[in-house]
């Protein structure tokens, strides 16, 4: 691919205010990386207004960029029409050496020169379309679309099923049930046409396939960050003049009540989709065709391609986060959901969840063509584990044997009207559907939760696997291609949502006696799991108190068994299958662990112009480059690292290494130690002594929830508790994650308070929470939320966990050994390091603002381990033996901090 590069850079950036210096040379680094086309490594820690680094440096390169593309084809438009008009005057008589004579060469050099002018002319003329067509949203000029207006619900219903990957076969006869019936399948060996569904689009769909313009995509990791993102552009020099589009999941964008409240995602889906094919049966109907008997079905409101337009307009318009777009889907009764789908191709910069981007399925549903764009993937610590995790799945004994049952009386239920073909393959997949049950040591056709199985855990390769579960004779791409040809899942959800009465209305006036009697097998099977004590019966789908369990019990559980099947094509040395069993069948599971992410992230890395992988905090970056960008096939060369320190003077942060409590014990968190009393004693002695100088908020991090169940209850029998509550008001993290919001409210009042009025000797609060919990990422203990941040003991994983072990061995087996340390060994520490590095980021947020950093346990003095914390926190660490230095240096920083202020 061939990249314009802009030589000098840029000397200024546009900034809504005068920026950091350290903002500065971040803009200019990321200029010079997705010019170059490089994949970056982005270090800026938090509170140094990153966000808005990114924002300004990678939308000026945009901007050039495109003025750069701009000149370009202008001075060769001219260029072909110069040489067009001077190759017009009458060719010179000299012979020439080529055997082809003159006029051949001349006209073959003329065409190849006419083709380009009338080819560059093609793009001025569609470029200059789309900038006034943007210019008319922003004006908000009222848009007459010169399209048919009739064809145009029909072509957009076309383009909207394309983005969701439904393609259906036209639907015949009056004949019930005509919906859940899989159409005639032929596979790739024996045809390669297209559905009627779609037929003939290559001339005739032209104008609905649109061209997507050069465009940079955004991704972090939850929706609030999608949020803070999108402000931030909003505050922006860009805020007025960007076309953005924010892109979500269906359940975070839906704006039909009716829909909404089904809750799980897999029935928001499923009842999205059938909407969609109800509407284009509707059109179908009205034109003149026979409509089938049996009860209206419903079609979305909110989907008519009019207001879908209007709606996608307006999101160019102006830049709108996931809030304001469900606002204005309401307001103009159009799907937000489907129209930021349809504003992707023209949209500059896409912001999105990592999901849509880095699942290749889920990218492709989603309308994300990533060719010669650029990708920023922010948030990016956690990259390799993300991209893991997204890619690993698992099925329980349970879900396999409801798939078994669920397939089964769908095939016989339907046998008669079924094709050849199509029973073939259902038949192969209750075949591997069977030998997973098998291979759990559960029988076939029996009630999975009184079948006993032998506890344990067993590691495979996926082809140890296949063999062990006897499916190896099985093609299992040619079962993903059904899978996803045929949408079996689907039709298959639908069937059971028909007749299984979970929360819909049973069709019983259109029911026979002997359908009731074909699927009562279905009926007394549910029946039998829901009657299982530990489980309440499937309540109906509008009781907003159904819990999230009951609603995935009575879903149909074929999506999850297709995920299974699409892992299991995976490449045999990238991936392990782990067999857990439970004692029960149903609560044994069968699960596959990518041990490669690289494998997926090459794609991405090999389609995309530039990668930038930023994040507050990406060290170790060495771990990083090595299991994702190198063995993914990215050269050294193509890799550009930036990183740089904090906007805080020195002077405001105080991290210290504690190798020893008050009263001389050392501190030493081994798992062997830690459960000691005198240590959980020594813990609350040092908690005791900072609570007393320290003002505002402390924020308390355990390596586990486990330890943290443990050394609270002994504090609480030992009275360490009531004197910490004396000093400071207790707060603990909650074990749900709706109640976070609650408890940093409370917390936060509790602070302010005492602030104002500490008469009762409670100087602010102290949170109790977890490494790697619900408050050590995307939460900010700004000023007095966290003016000290302890960490106790060092987070490392599980390492008897058959996972970690078997990725430990992987890593040993395919990366290379550095530092005398084996690849293994590394990501273990890591691991810890880099969670710890989350947590402690969370207190120092913004220029002004002060902390201290108390890190409880001698192996933080190791070099090796000092080296993995952030630069700009490693070079002001303090490490002490004893304790009484230690104590003196923070009173002295919080005494310090009171006399500034006053």
């Amino acid at each position: 691919m061939h990249f314009r590069s802009m030589e000098n850079g840029r000397a200024s950036f546009p900034f809504p205010y005068k920026p950091y210096d350290i903002q500065e040379q971040f803009m200019k680094a990321l200029y010079s990386a997705l010019d170059q086309g490089k994949v970056g490594i982005f270090e800026s820690p938090t509170g140094t207004g990153k966000s808005l680094s990114l924002i300004c440096g990678a939308l000026s390169w945009l901007a050039d960029y495109e003025e750069k593309r701009r000149q370009e084809a202008t001075a060769l438009l001219q260029e072909g029409e110069a040489s067009l008009s001077a190759s017009a005057a009458p060719p010179s008589s000299s012979s020439s050496a080529s055997a082809e004579p003159d006029w051949i060469t001349d006209f073959v050099q003329k065409k190849a020169e006419r083709d380009l002018v009338s080819k560059l002319k093609e793009e001025e003329l569609k470029r200059k379309k789309r900038e006034e067509r943007m210019e008319m949203i922003r004006n908000n000029l009222h848009l007459k679309y010169a399209s048919k207006r009739k064809s145009c619900e029909e072509d957009e219903a076309f383009k909207l099923l394309q983005l969701s990957k439904e393609e259906q076969t036209g639907t015949s006869g009056d004949q019930e049930d005509e919906e859940l019936v899989v159409a005639e399948y032929e596979s790739e060996d024996e045809s390669k046409s297209k559905s009627r569904f779609f037929g003939g689009e290559d001339e005739d769909d032209e104008e609905l396939v649109e061209e997507h313009v050069t465009k940079i995509y955004y991704c972090s990791r939850t929706h609030s960050q999608l949020a803070q993102f999108v402000h931030e552009v909003q505050k922006s020099p860009f805020g007025t003049n960007i076309s953005l589009v924010t892109l979500g999941s269906r359940q975070n964008l839906c704006v039909n009540e009716e829909v909404r409240r089904l809750g799980s995602i897999q029935h928001i889906n499923d009842r999205c989709m059938e909407m969609q094919k109800n509407k284009h049966e509707k059109q179908h109907h009205e034109d003149g065709a026979k409509r089938k008997r049996g009860p209206p079905k419903s079609v979305c409101p909110y989907n008519k391609a009019l207001a879908l337009q209007q709606m996608r307009d307006e999101v160019l318009g102006t830049v709108q986060d996931i809030e304001q777009l469900l606002k204005l889907g309401k307001e103009t009764k159009a799907c937000p959901y489907y129209s930021t789908r349809l504003a992707v191709p023209p949209a500059q910069l896409v912001v999105l969840p990592y999901q849509m981007v880095l699942h290749e399925a889920t990218r492709r549903a989603a309308g994300v063509q990533l060719k010669g764009q650029v990708v920023i993937i922010d948030e990016a610590h956690n990259l390799s584990d993300t991209l893991s995790c997204i890619h690993s799945t698992e099925l329980s004994g349970a879900q396999l044997c409801r798939a078994q049952s669920q397939l089964t009386q769908y095939a016989d239920r339907y046998k008669n009207r079924l094709k050849a073909k199509n029973l073939m393959y259902i038949k192969q997949i209750l075949f591997v559907i069977e030998g997973l049950i098998r291979v759990l040591g559960g029988k076939v056709g029996q009630n999975p939760q009184s079948q006993t199985t032998q506890a344990g855990t067993e590691m495979y390769t996926i082809n140890n696997f296949l063999f062990k579960a006897q499916i190896d004779n099985i093609n299992l791409f040619k079962l993903q291609r059904y899978f996803e040809k045929s949408m079996i899942s689907r039709k298959l959800g639908g069937f059971v949502e028909k007749y299984a009465g979970t929360g819909v209305t049973l069709h019983t006036h259109s029911s026979s006696n002997k359908e009731n009697r074909r699927t009562e097998g279905l009926n007394r099977y549910l029946q039998a799991l829901n009657s299982n004590p530990s489980s309440t019966p499937v309540p109906s789908t509008d009781q907003q108190g159904a819990s999230e369990a009951d609603k995935v019990l009575s879903a149909s559980p074929m999506m999850q068994v297709e995920g299974f099947f699409l892992a299991l094509t995976n490449s045999n040395t990238d991936g392990r299958v782990v067999l857990q069993k439970q004692g029960t069948l149903s609560e044994s599971s069968v699960k596959f662990l990518l041990l490669n992410p690289a494998v997926h992230f090459a794609q991405v890395l090999k389609e995309c112009r530039a990668v930038i992988i930023a994040g507050g905090t990406m060290q170790p970056v060495s771990d990083f480059k090595q299991e994702l960008l190198f063995s993914a096939g990215v050269k050294e060369e193509r890799i550009t690292e930036f990183s740089c320190g904090h906007v805080i003077p020195p002077e405001n942060i105080l991290p210290l290494v504690l190798c020893a409590g008050p009263s001389g014990q050392e501190l030493d968190f081994t798992f062997q130690n830690r459960d000691s009393p005198q240590m959980m004693d020594e813990t609350g002695r040092i908690l005791s002594n900072i609570c007393n100088v320290v003002p505002g908020g402390v924020v308390c991090f355990f390596p586990s929830y486990e330890y943290s169940r443990r050394i609270i209850s002994h504090w609480e029998a030992s009275g360490v508790l009531i004197r910490l509550g004396n000093k400071k008001k207790i707060f603990q993290e909650p074990k749900k994650a709706n109640q976070v919001e609650q408890v940093l409210n409370e917390f936060s009042r509790c602070i302010q308070r005492s602030a104002v009025d500490s008469s009762g000797g409670v100087t602010g609060a102290i949170l109790f929470s977890v490494v790697g919990g619900k408050m050590s990422e995307g939460i900010n203990f700004s000023d007095d939320l966290g003016r000290c941040v302890v960490m106790v003991g060092m987070p490392y994983p599980n390492i008897k966990s058959p996972e970690l072990q078997e990725k430990m061995s992987y890593l040993d087996k395919h990366l290379p050994h550095s530092h005398g340390k084996n690849p293994g060994q590394a990501l273990v520490e890591n691991l810890c390091m880099k969670a710890v590095n989350q947590s402690i980021g969370r207190a120092i947020r913004h220029r002004g603002d002060y902390s201290s950093i108390v890190l409880c346990d001698r192996r933080y003095a190791r070099p090796a381990t000092l080296a993995k914390l952030p630069a700009w926190i490693k070079n002001r660490t303090s490490t002490h033996s004893s304790f009484g230095p230690a104590f003196a240096a923070l009173r002295k920083f919080f005494l310090e901090k009171k006399q500034k202020r006053e």
